[in-house]
């Protein structure tokens, strides 16, 4: 099987890298091949995703990533994160899974990750006024809707469909759609909650969640909002499947150049990414339950300064490789 790696920038690198590392030893049959991408990209090619990168995507079993974003791009006309943007339409991966897990909380996001605000009909006016557009087809919310539904069946059968109903058509039909969608499990309990309710019971009771179903943005946002309150970004893995070809597998955190180059960086958000590719991407639940289990001991053994502690990215790895050994 081959896995194409995208290091990306900043901390990207030297979490793949860490990555490599322990799939090496856990999954040594596995071909990585690494291809340019993102600001690294921009800088080589002047594109954030160049056409080699993305036929080695198109024809790979899957897809690492590390980060993407370079200070220097933040606000030019050519940015990183618009080959992320790209990749994901090109692979078609809808459904972006966001697990959180800490202690009694134990929940996932299946955010839309192909359509809505970031896809819709932008640009500038002659008077100076700017838009971004906010659409969505009734196809695609059924099939964010399935994926979310099949994923309770595994879990704790209860999925939290969040939306904007009261002020957005958009969410009106979203909700349509879901419940809809719902009638074809009735095994699984259904609730519709407002994204602004939803994002204060993140914060005050994040255990009553089970899996979260909602559209880009607000899954973006959610999402990470989740991530920080089950131990911060360095944590929190996602994955992005489509119906057919390879999975995108990255970090929630972005490239970090404040700490890059510095050695600091907790691998575990790349490592936890990487048992999703197993078992979602690869077909290989058993290497991913094993990776899962290594991390989580290894997180109390060296934990890194995002975690207050002293552990370097190289300790952790070190953990990680000698919690496998045992």
């Amino acid at each position: 099987m081959k896995v194409v790696c995208l290091p990306g920038d900043g901390i990207g690198a030297e979490v793949t890298a860490a990555a490599q590392d322990v799939l090496a030893v856990l999954a040594p049959d596995l071909e990585l091949e690494d291809h340019l991408f993102g600001g690294a990209a921009i800088l080589a090619t002047g594109t954030p995703c160049p056409d080699e990168t993305r036929d080695a995507c198109l024809a790979a079993d899957a897809v690492l990533l590390g980060a993407v974003g370079l200070p220097q791009f933040d606000a030019a006309d050519v940015r990183p994160e618009q080959g992320l943007i790209a990749l994901r339409k090109a692979l078609d991966v809808y459904a972006n899974l966001r697990p959180s897990r800490q202690g009694p909380v134990d929940l996932m996001v299946v955010r839309e990750l192909v359509g809505g605000l970031y896809y819709g009909p932008k640009g500038t006016r002659d008077d100076g006024t700017v838009f971004d557009t906010l659409e969505y087809h009734p196809s695609q919310v059924e099939r964010i809707a399935h994926r979310a539904f099949a994923f309770a069946r595994s879990r704790r059968r209860r999925v939290t469909s969040v939306d904007k109903a009261n002020v957005l058509e958009t969410s009106r039909m979203w909700r349509q759609v879901v419940t809809e969608v719902a009638a074809q499990y009735p095994d699984v309990e259904l609730e519709h909650v407002l994204v602004d309710a939803a994002a204060m019971q993140l914060v005050t009771a994040p255990e009553r969640f089970d899996v979260i179903l909602t559209e880009n943005t607000f899954g973006d946002i959610l999402s990470d909002e989740a991530s920080a309150v089950t131990g911060g970004l360095g944590l929190a893995a996602s994955a992005s499947l489509g119906d057919e070809g390879p999975g995108i597998f990255e970090p929630v955190h972005g490239s970090a150049p404040d700490i890059a180059g510095r050695g600091v960086a907790n691998p575990a958000a790349m490592l936890r990414s990487a048992a999703l590719m197993l078992e979602h991407g690869l077909g290989r639940p058993d290497e991913a339950r094993r990776l899962d289990a290594a991390v989580d001991r290894a997180l109390e053994r060296a934990p890194t300064p995002d975690l207050d502690g002293t552990a370097t990215t190289t300790d952790a790895v070190a953990a990680v490789l000698a919690e496998l050994d045992r």
